[in-house]
């Protein structure tokens, strides 16, 4: 990927909180790149660094933690911007204005005592742009995410159904006009139809405002649906990243491949369903060799002593495995995918109508 189709690039980031048992490493060595104008889904299990990786998109990790190595946002006109050295006042400006983020319950993200017509003018004001410019921009959003512009403004946030302060909360986050939008898991208190509708808003609106998106989410169909690529999460790691069509039908690292085979799926009785044996890593006590091995069939004494890199697997996919061309004999998924990747939008699996 050359630096003219790179929007963020990441490298050696690591995200650490002081315990009391010791220092919690929640980010680890992570390197990734983000192109312009594409949707990377991030995945993984709960608690595997998928929030704290995207909060240090906009240098947002809360305190006590602390963020090193480099995030960098590359504008279409200008020089890079060092995300992670920029001042409180640079990082005001450059939050929603340049990267915007969607945080997880649209409901703890608005005031509940204050009308969402409020929220935008304060973010505009906040940013000392042209209020009724703004609103006027306000308005328009929110016709884009099919909603009534004068009922939603006028509204508190509790008049509004879920899937509306979702869609409310999309508007507010571009009315900046942001290259960029960081969605952490924006549709997990949704029920199954309202997510399906946000994902093809989404998509919508990527075309209609030029947006690279970073979805994370922990629901793998949802993310075939939406994402160009996937970055595969374990251990507060990336272990494997390539296209949507790669890791479905070509997943070379043994977690992502079970993590493919634990998909729910209705045809299969619950007591037959797979899921992955052995517990989450501790973020503090750290084993060595490659973080997967205490649950890896494949695991030998090279995997537990020694931590294997990026690996290319392909032009477009990595993995960190030894052993990453043997991990479909060793590791098989029992149901898989039944969808091609359609014409076009090449690298996302699309929904269909069904």
């Amino acid at each position: 990927m050359s630096e003219t189709d790179t929007i963020v690039e990441v490298r050696d980031l690591d995200i650490t909180f002081q315990m009391n048992r010791g220092q919690s490493r929640v980010v680890r060595d992570v390197d990734l790149d983000v192109a312009r104008n594409e949707t990377l889904g991030i995945i993984g299990e709960s608690g595997s660094g998928k929030s704290m990786l995207a909060s240090s998109f906009l240098n947002a990790v809360v305190e006590p933690g602390v963020s090193t190595g480099e995030v960098t946002y590359h504008p279409e006109d200008g020089d890079p911007i060092p995300v992670l050295e920029l001042s409180e006042s640079e990082l005001d400006r450059f939050r929603w204005e340049h990267v915007a983020m969607v945080f997880q319950g649209a409901m703890s993200s608005f005031n509940p005592v204050t009308k969402i017509r409020t929220h935008f003018r304060e973010t505009l004001q906040d940013h000392n742009c042209d209020i009724p410019a703004g609103m006027d921009r306000a308005r328009e959003l929110l016709e884009s995410v099919y909603l009534d512009p004068d009922r939603i403004l006028a509204s508190h946030p509790h008049e509004l159904s879920g899937g509306m302060k979702q869609r409310a909360l999309i508007a507010l986050s571009l009315v900046l006009e942001p290259d960029v939008l960081v969605l952490d898991e924006p549709t997990a208190a949704l029920d199954l139809l309202m997510q399906r509708s946000i994902v093809t808003l989404l998509r919508e609106l990527q075309e209609e405002y030029d947006l690279t998106l970073v979805f994370i989410t922990h629901d793998l169909p949802l993310l075939t649906k939406i994402a160009d690529r996937l970055a595969v999460m374990y251990a507060f790691n990336v272990v494997e990243i390539g296209t949507t069509g790669d890791l479905l039908y070509n997943a070379s690292h043994p977690y992502t491949r079970a993590l493919l085979d634990t998909t729910p799926d209705l045809n299969v009785p619950v007591d037959e369903m797979s899921i992955i044996e052995g517990s989450k890593p501790d973020p503090v006590d750290r084993i060595p060799g490659c973080s997967y091995n205490p649950r890896c069939p494949m695991a030998d004494d090279h995997c537990r002593s020694e931590e294997p890199p990026m690996m290319e697997v392909r032009d477009t996919q990595e993995s960190a495995c030894f052993y990453y061309d043997e991990a479909a004999d060793a590791v098989p998924i029992s149901a898989a995918p039944d969808k091609n990747p359609p014409a076009g939008r090449t690298t996302a699996i699309d929904g269909g109508d069904n």
